[in-house]
């Protein structure tokens, strides 16, 4: 392992567009490429730090990271492109909202789209509420987890927060609120009619939400995001494999919205 990459992973790395993808936007959107590449391939620099984002309505727009973890998020979402947009999304649902990254991308490269944000962990409510603020009132923050049933579930956790899930026995072991995901689905839907966006990344229940949903509300959404590792092996580590690594599915369905 090496920074906590295995030595397959870091040779197949060359052979994968993406890095190269995600190369090219790390230098055209960060403020300064240089640092930001040096903590994610060595892990390495002090936190909490601010990254600076050239996004379309702010050309030095701040996001704050804690770890070295959250560096993995930022690549992913702002440079990697795992959750390619249109801009003209108006309706996200975001299952798994952690620190508020994803969330940022969705406001600011879809200036018009209102984002349902779910997430348990009280260290990573806090930390979002603070990364959304000036974005009041386009966001609306259910503080649970999303799982198959309302009531109240074991989550685990590690120190980053960036990996937990229902059920997971990593780290620490905490009691949360939880809503049936049909249940949250159906609430967006009564208030917005239609769904531009859902993404799913809530650790080891991907394929049991994702299989659940009714056929008429799937008829409502146009596209989902959804990590695939986790919803082939729900059994999965997460610390076995690079962040996120491998497929986001995504599946549009055009006319909606």
């Amino acid at each position: 392992m090496v920074h906590h990459r295995s030595i397959g992973t870091l040779a197949s790395a060359p052979l994968q567009v993406r890095h190269y993808v995600a190369f090219y936007n790390i230098v055209r959107r960060m403020s300064d490429p240089i640092d930001f590449l040096r903590r994610y391939l060595f892990r390495g620099g002090a936190y909490p730090h601010q990254v600076h984002v050239k996004a379309p309505s702010n050309p030095r727009m701040p996001i704050t990271v804690y770890s070295g973890e959250d560096i993995l998020t930022i690549n992913e979402i702002f440079c990697r492109i795992d959750y390619p947009l249109q801009g003209n999304e108006r309706v996200v649902v975001d299952f798994g909202s952690n620190i508020g990254i994803s969330a940022l991308w969705w406001l600011t490269y879809a200036p018009h789209s209102f984002v349902h944000l779910y997430e348990p962990l009280a260290m990573n409510l806090e930390r979002l509420r603070v990364q959304l603020q000036g974005h009041q009132g386009r966001f609306d923050l259910n503080p649970v987890a999303v799982g198959l049933a309302d009531g109240e579930v074991e989550f685990g956790h590690e120190p980053s927060g960036r990996y937990g899930g229902i059920g997971r026995k990593i780290g620490s072991n905490i009691k949360v609120p939880c809503v049936d995901s049909n249940v949250a689905l159906e609430r967006v839907l009564e208030r917005h009619g239609h769904i531009d966006v859902l993404k799913v990344d809530i650790e080891t229940m991907e394929k049991a939400v994702t299989e659940r949903i009714p056929r008429e509300i799937v008829s409502r959404i146009r596209t989902l995001y959804i990590e695939l590792p986790f919803a082939e092996n729900p059994h999965a580590d997460t610390h076995d494999m690079e962040p996120h690594d491998a497929v986001t599915w995504f599946h549009r369905k055009p006319g909606i919205g």
